[in-house]
Parts: C-alpha cells; sequence; structure tokens
C-alpha cells in the first residue's frame, strides 16, 4: 500500500546510513589495531581504548541529547559525519608524520563515540519526520539489513586491506564513507523546519539532561523495553572479548575461522529483517517483539559449550545465527515501536539517553566480566552471562496496549 512505503527522503538517508555503516565495519577494531601493530601498545593500553573511549565519550554526550532536539536534524547530522571524517584523518596524517601517540587514539574514539550519539538522536528524530507513520517499519527493517549486510563483509574486507595496505588503511576509509554520508544527507531536499521549542533561544538547563530518561521511565511500555534491552546489549558485548580470548587461545582456531564464525550468522540477520514486516503484519507487533525478545536470550548459553575443532565452529557459528536472526526481527520492530511512543518533540533526547545507557552498560558490564573471567576463567563468565540473560524476558512488556501517560512526563519549562 502506498502508505506503507517509507517514500523518497527516506532512500537519500538510507543511502547515508549504508555508507558510514560499511565504513565503520570495514574499520572495525581498526584504533586497538593501530595501536598494537603501530605503537606496540600492550594489553592494559588496548583495554583502555576499547572501553574508556566509548565510556567517555558516551558521558560527553549526556548534555547533547536536549541539545540536539532543539536544532534542524539535518545540519546536525551532517555536523556530526563531517567531526567524524576529521577526527579519524587527524590518525593517518599523525601516522605519517610519526607523531601518532595511544592518547590520540584515546581523544578519537571519544569524540567519535560523541558523535556517534549525536547522530543516532538527530537521525531517529529525522526519521520520524520524513517518513509516514505506516512505513516505519518498512525503513527500520532496511536500516536493519544494511547493518546486518555490512557487518557480515565489513570486517573481513576490513581486515583484507590492513595486510595489504597497513594498519590506518581502514580509518581513511571510514572518514571517507562519512564524508560521502554527509553529502548524501544534503542531497535528501526539503526544508526542515526549525524546532518551534527554539525560536525562543531557549537556554539548556541542568534538569534538561534528565529528560530523556524521564520520559522513558514514566511510559509503561518503554520502560521494561530501555531496561531490557540495555541489561541484554551489555551482557552479551560482555562476553565478545572473552569469546575470543576462549576461542584464539585454549580451543586453538586460526583468525580466520573466528572471523568467519561471525561473518556468515550475520546472513540470519539479513533475513531476520526482511522478515519483521511480514510477521507483524500476520502475528501483530507485540506478538512479534514478545516472542523474538524471549528467542534471543536463549542462545548466548551455548557459547559455554564450545569445544575445539569443527564441531565447536559449528556450535559458536549456529548460536550466533540463531542469536543474530531473532535479533533482526526484534531490532526494526523494537525500533519502530520506540519512535511510535515517543512524541516528536522528544525523540532526540529519548535516543540519546538510551545510546547513552547502552554504551556505559557495554563498558561497565565488559569490566565486571573481565575480572569475573580473571578469576574464574572465560568459560566461566560466558556460562554466567548466557544464565542471566535468560532472566531478561521477565522485563519485555507484558500487555499489548500499554496507554499513553495522561499527561506530559516531561513538560519543558518556559
Amino acid at each position: 500500500m502506498p502508505g506503507d512505503s517509507p517514500g523518497r527522503p527516506f532512500r537519500r538517508l538510507w543511502t547515508a546510513y549504508a555508507v558510514s555503516t560499511l565504513g565503520t565495519w570495514l574499520a572495525f577494531d581498526a584504533l586497538p589495531l593501530i595501536a598494537i601493530l603501530a605503537l606496540h601498545t600492550g594489553p592494559a593500553g588496548v583495554s583502555a581504548l576499547a572501553a574508556a573511549g566509548p565510556a567517555a565519550g558516551a558521558l560527553l554526550a549526556v548534555p547533547l541529547g536536549p541539545w540536539v532536539e532543539f536544532r534542524r536534524k539535518r545540519p546536525v547530522m551532517v555536523a556530526a559525519d563531517l567531526v567524524r571524517c576529521a577526527s579519524l584523518l587527524s590518525i593517518p596524517a599523525a601516522f605519517a608524520l610519526g607523531l601518532l601517540t595511544l592518547a590520540q587514539l584515546l581523544v578519537v574514539s571519544v569524540v567519535v563515540s560523541a558523535a556517534d550519539i549525536s547522530f543516532t538522536a538527530a537521525s531517529g528524530a529525522f526519521l520520524k519526520s520524513i517518513v509516514p507513520p505506516r512505513g516505519l517499519l518498512a525503513a527500520n527493517g532496511r536500516l536493519e539489513s544494511t547493518t546486518w549486510l555490512a557487518t557480515a563483509v565489513g570486517p573481513p574486507l576490513g581486515g583484507a586491506a590492513v595486510g595489504w595496505l597497513g594498519p590506518v588503511a581502514t580509518v581513511l576509509a571510514d572518514a571517507a564513507s562519512y564524508l560521502l554520508s554527509a553529502a548524501a544527507l544534503r542531497r535528501v531536499g526539503g526544508r526542515e523546519p526549525r524546532p518551534a521549542a527554539s525560536s525562543g533561544g531557549r537556554r539548556l538547563r541542568a534538569r534538561d539532561l534528565l529528560d530523556g530518561w524521564r520520559f522513558i521511565l514514566a511510559d509503561r511500555a518503554l520502560r521494561p523495553l530501555f531496561l531490557n534491552t540495555v541489561l541484554v546489549n551489555g551482557l552479551i558485548m560482555a562476553v565478545s572479548p572473552l569469546l575470543v580470548v576462549l576461542m584464539l587461545g585454549p580451543l586453538g582456531f586460526a583468525p580466520w575461522q573466528y572471523g568467519l564464525a561471525f561473518a556468515v550468522p550475520c546472513l540470519g540477520g539479513l533475513a531476520g529483517s526482511r522478515l519483521a514486516r511480514p510477521l507483524v503484519a500476520r502475528f501483530g507487533r507485540h506478538r512479534v517483539m514478545r516472542t523474538t525478545g524471549v528467542l534471543r536470550a536463549c542462545w548466548p548459553l551455548g557459547l559455554a559449550f564450545v569445544r575445539p575443532g569443527a564441531a565447536g565452529l559449528a556450535i559458536v557459528m549456529a548460536v550466533e545465527f540463531g542469536l543474530i536472526s531473532c535479533m533482526g526481527v526484534f531490532n526494526p520492530v523494537f525500533a519502530t515501536h520506540r519512535l511510535d511512543r515517543t512524541p516528536a518533540d522528544r525523540v532526540a533526547r529519548v535516543l540519546s539517553a538510551w545510546s547513552v545507557s547502552s554504551k556505559a552498560s557495554i563498558a561497565a558490564l565488559t569490566a565486571l566480566w573481565g575480572l569475573l573471567a580473571a578469576a574464574a576463567g572465560p568459560r566461566t563468565a560466558i556460562a554466567a552471562a548466557g544464565l542471566l540473560l535468560l532472566a531478561t524476558p521477565l522485563l519485555l512488556p507484558r500487555s499489548e496496549h500499554a496507554p499513553m501517560p495522561d499527561r506530559e512526563p516531561v513538560p519543558d519549562p518556559a
């Protein structure tokens, strides 16, 4: 039906997203690789780069959600792309001059992380403004399928580029992708109206920093989803470095086998994202979201039973395929539901708060699970995360139609 189509402006946004996402996955783990290969950094420095950068970026992004809310979204997205491009270009420039340091990599990681959150907040609000309500699920499904396709092909291509062209090659590609993304966004067309709340020169107040969280926690449908997704994402990502240690260490898998084990299952995410829309049409949004939300929590425990050899590799691929397929269905349905529940003048704050919480949760749980693995071994830590994930479906919304709040939970002060 015509109302179900995302429309022409979305296709420009989709192009920008596809280009920058492919660049991001081409440069997957590029900064730690540069730290190891070019700066000969030890495990402590690499761990600090991997955890501290995104955590500090999330903290820096806290005031950006309210700030983005009262700005035109497309210029914010273009600016975020250009900031990411410029900060990444500083790395090959410093490398060529022999001036690259771990401190610079850390600063770039912080800046890129904060710009990521700002872009996500602005793009969600912009998406809601240019796509008809009935087209949101189709739009989110296309964005999700793009993510999984880039995840499947980006890291292998990026690894080959590092081997052929050196450690900064993928950073250059990532910087170029943000420049192309900014150019595509400029071509979306139309004049975006200035948000009404900012017309009087509204100043950011300290209490405004918590607006996004107040709205989420006041909404009966968003609150359980928020707790569920933040915890699930944190636990899944917390075991990722432990699985690397287990597979490449005691289990003796080659790096290419590790890459294959995670690239192939991403095709399940691509298939799941394509199935989201017809499944919702047949079974309803709530049933699809709850079913896939339960199923995605059942898979990660299987990673604790990985063994050496082909059978172990098959277990990893089967577990990851099941997990990613469920996520491929769940994510666009959840993203659409979140946009539908959030008024247009709250989207940037809500998405910013959600992203900040997710990044902070991932950083904290990754550090905590690292300590657990050091004390009890990586396999035990992976099993503990899997067991906790089995309880996360209890946080999913139980009712299909939670009413909207009777009043606005986050009033805009005059």
